[in-house]
């Protein structure tokens, strides 16, 4: 999240008391959820054959929808994340508008700061802000020592459930988290930064602290996910936005190791309380560095940048895993007739067993709703054509 997810209230318009109509009781109750129809996301991230390749992209639920825009136009970023009905609707848009493969729940990896105890603000014109960052390892006290997350974050597991009930079957239900490093940098930073320097720093003059908040965020973010899974998620992605402000031996200490604890316990933890198995996505951005260390991460399938060659990135990972990406987002500002071919290009590279078409980055502001449709349709269309040549 950042200032481009910024939409500011009208001042003389008073925020509505409730946007969506309020559903039925019943649509809270993590169970008797409508059968799934569309499982092409699912068998891709599983690396099972598909009659096409499954595509979403990130921040699908975004400011490029006029009808997003109308939802948020008078309701502040974090209390419309905390509404699980505006969660639900927002999430819910792009899906009538395209027939993409997968949905991703709408709220911020920004909210698991917030449950530790740290404030959070959108500021106009900058983004999120941390009014009072962490600035030295004292500071760290003032993190809760215990989150619980039923309690703190309770509302995305709601907005999930609900979700998933009025989605009804249509397609999975990604759920999510930031990874430990990326929420770091907010925490420490205060908001965006194109460096990471103060984070960074904590990295060579605190090495220790560094670990400590490492593993207390990882710690929260294990029982967050599984949460989510509980409540109705049928996958789950970790963003790892700033792995490209690190080298490769700052990732393999400082990311990497948090990362594959996540992936472990959560696969442990949701089988020894007999919840669902569902395959697990990473999105490291710009770690290309580190591709196949993460192709071992135990992870089903690992997102890409458009910094990296997909036939490049198959080979690097070996067929083991899946793979999910990665076409430059400003490719959509191109006319459709080269969208497509670029589109072409792309699952050319990739093949059609164990992918997930995606942009490489989420959505922006001022992409053309219609051109997001022909990338979708290119996906589908090209995939159908090369899976008949096979």
């Amino acid at each position: 999240m950042d200032k481009d997810d910024l939409i500011l209230p009208d001042p003389q318009r008073p925020p509505p008391l409730a946007v969506v109509p309020l559903p039925d009781s019943s649509l809270y109750r993590p169970k008797d959820f409508p059968e799934l129809k569309n499982d092409t996301f699912l068998r891709a991230a599983w690396g099972e054959e598909t009659q096409h390749v499954p595509v979403w992209c990130m921040r699908q639920a975004g400011r490029y929808l006029p009808e997003f825009r109308e939802t948020r136009a008078a309701t502040d970023f974090f209390r419309t994340c905390r509404s699980p009905e505006l969660c639900c609707e927002l999430t819910l848009q792009p899906l009538r508008r395209f027939p993409f493969d997968a949905a991703i729940i709408f709220s911020d990896i920004l909210v698991v700061p917030q449950a530790m105890g740290m404030e959070v603000q959108m500021v106009p014109g900058k983004g999120p802000t941390f009014p009072e960052p962490l600035k030295d390892p004292d500071d760290l006290q003032r993190l809760r020592s215990k989150v619980d997350v039923a309690a703190e974050l309770g509302y995305v597991f709601k907005a999930i459930t609900l979700t998933r009930h009025k989605i009804e079957g249509k397609v999975p239900l990604i759920g999510f988290s930031g990874a430990p490093w990326t929420l770091m940098t907010y925490m420490i930073e205060g908001g965006g930064s194109t460096t990471q320097s103060k984070a960074k720093r904590w990295l060579y003059c605190h090495p220790e602290a560094s670990h400590r908040l490492l593993k207390q965020l990882t710690d929260v973010i294990v029982e967050y996910l599984l949460a989510q899974v509980a409540a109705g998620a049928q996958a789950l992605q970790v963003f790892e936005s700033h792995a490209g402000c690190l080298g490769p031996r700052e990732f393999r200490e400082f990311a990497l190791p948090y990362l594959r604890d996540i992936a472990r316990r959560v696969k442990d933890k949701t089988k020894d309380l007999g919840l669902d198995n569902v395959p697990m996505i990473v999105f490291a951005k710009d770690g290309h560095y580190a591709l196949e260390d993460l192709a071992e991460s135990h992870y089903e399938v690992v997102g890409l940048d458009w910094t990296i060659d997909p036939r490049s990135a198959r080979e690097r990972t070996g067929g083991k895993i899946s793979l999910q990406g990665n076409m430059d987002p400003c490719a959509l500002y191109a006319p459709k007739e080269q969208l497509d071919s670029i589109v072409g290009q792309m699952l050319d590279g990739f093949g059609t067993r164990g992918y997930i078409a995606n942009l490489g980055h989420g959505l922006y502001p001022d992409m053309d709703p219609e051109h997001v449709g022909a990338f979708v349709d290119a996906v589908h269309s090209h995939s159908r054509r090369l899976l008949r040549t096979k």
